[in-house]
């Protein structure tokens, strides 16, 4: 079975692998670029922002002179922002160090701030032809339950192990081939939920088909537990001469959505009556000389992340004309039309969107 595995999975790749971009061509910085955004993404969601990415930044000379707020706003919608950070810490160092080319092994691209192992080994195999096999989820799982391995993927000594017959499996044959074929049957067949093994290239050879085990692979140690938190945000409304604006106020603490804009909030430990936040919002120093009327409440609004899911509602406030602005630093007045060019949660793009204020 190790013997035949990697000349089975890239004589598959060879006739099924799917048309992608990313795929014809041999240049590091595009290469580089689809690996960030595909990392916790499905490739369906991936491609667009791909495409948006290469016609916007054709190389990396274009894409290190971006502002964050350029990156932020394109990257919208794809959440883990900290990829996006990765990305123009990257495109900075290879610009100012590296003269705008890219290292060649995995030892030199490791070396790069927002460059991890995977997506070095990514880099080095596909663009150079470097034999260094690539060690994702999908690789996880498939090893995992063809080679029915129980060490939990999530522990050093499980890293380790994949790794090592991840190499065993690559043989310096078709290093960028053999990654891309198991990272494409993976995504294809060796899914995580509903996984197609009837029609698998492996299916008589798979030790999980043969425990009746493929749902308890990959294994992983301590569960996540997902903590809930409850945001009332202040969707506050100055209408001026025809002009409406409203107040962001940029995330710049170490929680979720660092850098991106939101609106002034209060959270909550647990559900509360909306009027109860408000009223409590309303008490601080920032907003108890504004003189506001309610515009409405919203239903409560929900966004998964990793280890978070936030519930939210916003509660939409008119300004009386005749208020003060609001001097807090980190809060801006913007006007409506502005709002599409600063970056948000994807979360407060829905309720925009539903509200029909961002268009």
């Amino acid at each position: 079975m190790v013997n035949d595995f990697a000349s089975r999975i890239v004589n598959w790749y060879e006739k099924n692998k799917r048309n992608l971009p990313w795929r014809n061509t041999s240049d590091p910085y595009k290469i580089w670029l689809s690996e960030i955004i595909l990392q916790q993404t499905r490739v369906e969601q991936g491609m667009d922002y791909y495409l948006k990415f290469t016609n916007r930044f054709p190389d990396i000379f274009s894409l290190e002179r971006a502002t964050q707020n350029e990156i932020y706003k394109m990257w919208q919608g794809l959440g883990y922002y900290n990829r996006a950070n990765n990305l123009m810490a990257a495109a900075k160092t290879i610009v100012n160090k590296y003269k705008g080319v890219f290292p060649e092994t995995p030892e030199e691209l490791i070396k790069i701030k927002g460059i991890g192992p995977y997506t070095a080994a990514a880099i080095s195999s596909i663009a150079f032809g470097y034999p260094q096999a690539v060690v994702d989820g999908n690789v996880f799982r498939l090893l995992s339950r063809i080679f029915g391995i129980a060490t939990p993927i999530n522990t050093g000594r499980g890293k380790k192990e994949f790794e090592i017959l991840a190499g065993e499996l690559l043989k310096n044959n078709q290093p960028g081939t053999f990654n891309q074929a198991i990272m494409e049957f993976g995504a294809l067949y060796c899914k995580p939920k509903n996984p197609d093994c009837t029609h698998c290239i492996f299916f008589s050879d798979c030790m999980a088909i043969r425990l009746n085990k493929v749902k308890q692979f990959p294994v992983k140690t301590n569960k996540i537990v997902v903590r809930n938190r409850y945001f009332y945000y202040l969707l506050i409304e100055l209408n001026n001469e025809n002009e409406t604006s409203f107040y962001l106020k940029k995330r710049d603490n170490k929680d979720i959505w660092k850098n991106l804009y939101d609106f002034p909030m209060l959270e909550s430990e647990s559900r509360i009556n909306p009027v109860e936040a408000l009223e409590s919002l309303l008490a601080t120093a920032l907003f108890s000389k504004q003189k506001f009327s309610v515009a409405s409440i919203s239903d409560e609004y929900r966004h998964q992340l990793t280890h978070q899911k936030i519930h939210a509602v916003f509660i939409r406030l008119i300004v009386d004309k005749n208020s003060e602005q609001l001097s807090e630093k980190s809060i801006l007045l913007v006007d409506q039309n502005e709002l599409i060019n600063y970056p948000v949660p994807r979360l407060l793009e829905r309720y925009l969107q539903d509200q029909e204020i961002l268009k």
